[in-house]
């Protein structure tokens, strides 16, 4: 049946203009292109800073090895070629960085923030436990927090609505089902509680008492 169109409540990302000006106009390579905007998507759902992926990560994105299969078997050498040409092109740039022992090719966008930063980390001797990186999207598709909101309060509200983007931003989705969870077990069923339980959780840390890593300071970056 082909795409259906957007949904009605559709989550947006920031994307660089230059991706759609002088970029546009230079990338003659769909597989590039594929490559490049899939990137600016994940490295969107990474939460701190510097935003980066490494080569690991990429390879085991479903949809890009979707998007670059080859008689729909995954190819990791056409990703590979993809990320090769953007890397070249100057759209990203490239690191390596020393995570659980083993050392990792990271990609990040090719600003000198994310250059100096990345410069840094591979300097150092490893990143520390709480800077490792975000697991990838599940194969199936997870509620989004305007769903899971009708589902268990009610109709939104454009206010409401304006909050819940921002703590979709600020939060892991886990967090957000779970405190949606919690709220509902307790018969508090307002956005008011399941936002003080995602505030604790960022202060105090979830469950284990570690220090919360979801701190609202990413929001500037």
């Amino acid at each position: 049946m082909g795409f259906q169109g957007f949904p009605r409540r559709v989550r947006s990302i920031p994307v660089p203009a230059p991706l759609f000006g002088p970029l546009l106009e230079e990338i003659d390579d769909l597989d590039e292109l594929k490559c490049t905007l899939r990137l600016v998507w994940l490295l969107q759902q990474k939460k701190g800073f510097p935003r980066f992926v490494t080569q690991q990560e990429v390879f085991a994105d479903r949809v890009l090895a979707s998007a670059l299969s080859v008689d729909g078997r995954p190819d990791q050498g056409r990703v590979e070629a993809a990320l090769s040409r953007a890397v070249g092109r100057g759209t990203l740039t490239t690191a390596t960085v020393e995570q659980g022992g083993q050392k990792h090719m990271a990609y990040a966008l090719n600003t000198e923030a994310d250059r100096e930063a990345l410069a840094d980390i591979s300097t150092s001797a490893q990143l520390d436990k709480d800077q490792e990186r975000e697991p990838w999207e599940a194969a199936t598709e997870r509620p989004n927090i305007f769903a899971l909101y009708e589902a268990n309060i009610g109709m939104l509200g454009p206010m409401i609505a304006d909050e819940l983007r921002e703590a979709e931003d600020l939060y892991p989705v886990a967090w957000i089902e779970d405190a949606f969870r919690e709220a509902v077990s307790q018969n508090r069923r307002s956005w008011r509680y399941i936002s003080r339980i995602l505030e604790r959780w960022d202060q105090e840390g979830k469950h284990d008492g570690k220090p919360g890593r979801y701190l609202k300071k990413t929001r500037n970056y």
